[in-house]
């Protein structure tokens, strides 16, 4: 199999929630044309529930295009129809319908990218919610802080009240 050229992790997006990748990046990937995997598809629907497979709207595609630029503009550049979108689950599953050494290899690539940024969102909660703890502490400490503040100016406020001025006799000498 040739080096991937293209980063998979550059290739997943979050849409419905969920982590996807669209027909014609996997199509890419497998080195096949985008027609070939949707036919294959096709022809095992029965393996391809909606939770591992659905066809974007076309506002989902609008979006995404203006977010990604995945089509060039001109005659013959768009697409007739709106792209598929593969969940985690529906990239593993292409890998049985294509049946070739290269769809193995690179669902295989995928899944531990997958994995990677499963495992880095849980990083990343986990690294939320410690900030988050850290901020609450600092508020209250800063709270205690201003409020001694507070003390000490209402102290100096009263030294300064205290304070009567220059003696007359004083300032004519």
């Amino acid at each position: 199999m040739n080096e991937l050229t293209i980063p998979i992790h550059h290739k997943i997006y979050t849409l419905r929630g969920k982590q996807i990748m669209l027909d014609e990046d996997l199509a890419t990937l497998y080195e096949v044309e985008t027609k070939v995997l949707n036919q294959a598809v096709k022809r095992n629907n029965e393996r391809f529930p909606d939770d591992f497979m659905f066809q974007l709207t076309s506002e989902e595609y609008s979006s995404l295009r203006s977010q990604f630029v995945t089509l060039d503009n001109g005659r013959g550049k768009h697409r007739k129809y709106l792209p598929y979108a593969f969940t985690e689950n529906g990239v593993y599953m292409l890998s049985a319908v294509l049946k070739s050494k290269v769809a193995v290899e690179v669902s295989i690539e995928i899944m531990r990218t997958f994995t990677k940024l499963r495992e880095f969102s849980l990083h990343y909660n986990a690294l939320a919610k410690r900030l988050i703890e850290m901020e609450q502490k600092n508020n209250k400490e800063f709270r205690k802080i201003y409020a001694l503040l507070d003390e000490l100016m209402m102290g100096a406020r009263e030294a300064d009240a205290k304070v009567m001025g220059f003696l007359r006799g004083e300032q004519d000498a």
